[in-house]
């Protein structure tokens, strides 16, 4: 899931200041879910961004819309009918999101109401932790379902390093060191005798070392 957090009001807000008419759009999919920009965030911040205008003596009128997905051009059609009454728009969803907004809608102002984080998982109510960074080419059949990449502080492919201590890395003790993990997970499963073998240097450009990265399903085109 990707993950995200809603933008401090005064950003948002500068963005938005020369503008009378918004219109607002959620994304009922990943922020949803990690409540940064699904339905009930977009009513919030409209909310929010109300009182603002009201403090400054301003009118700013809103139109509230919550989309299937932002990240699908099926879906961003459904915008067309309120875009030419809008001066700007302000997504809520992920990056992805706000730039598929953009690319349909040249001419008008899309500006994004969060900070798109990471891929993570949820570990409880309310908390969500960094599980994958999307390298392109996945290791966890090899390090027992643990993530070396996005898990380690230095992204190490062999470890631990010098700087874990009681089981902890060195950047925080709250922070587990991914390499015991990973040599836990491989005795419990039986196959520590893989954690002998050395991991040979990452070759990056299919994590986007070789520019920006497309799937192409020739079965789907």
């Amino acid at each position: 899931m990707i993950t995200a957090e809603q933008k401090p009001i005064q950003e948002i807000t500068k963005y938005i200041e020369p503008c009378g008419k918004i219109l607002l759009v959620g994304c009922n999919e990943c922020v949803t879910v990690c409540a940064a920009g699904g339905r009930k965030e977009v009513g919030l911040l409209a909310s929010a961004l109300h009182l603002n205008s009201l403090k400054q003596g301003k009118t700013l009128e809103i139109k509230e819309i919550t989309l299937e997905r932002q990240c699908d051009p099926e879906y961003v059609e459904e915008l067309a009918p309120y875009i030419d009454g809008a001066d700007a728009v302000l997504s809520m969803a992920c990056g992805c999101g706000v730039q598929t907004v953009a690319a349909r809608y040249k001419t008008t102002p899309v500006f994004p109401a969060v900070n798109t984080k990471f891929m993570g998982a949820s570990e409880s109510q309310g908390i969500w932790a960094e599980r994958c960074q999307g390298c392109g080419d996945c290791m966890l059949g090899i390090t027992g379902g643990i993530c070396p990449v996005a898990r380690c502080s230095k992204s190490l492919l062999n470890g631990p390093c010098g700087g874990t201590s009681n089981g902890q890395c060195e950047i925080s003790p709250d922070v587990d060191c991914a390499w015991r993990l990973i040599w836990e997970r491989l005795v419990a499963l039986g196959i520590q005798d893989r954690y002998e073998e050395l991991n040979a240097a990452k070759d990056w450009r299919p994590a986007g070392g070789g520019g920006p990265r497309k799937i192409i399903r020739e079965d789907l085109v």
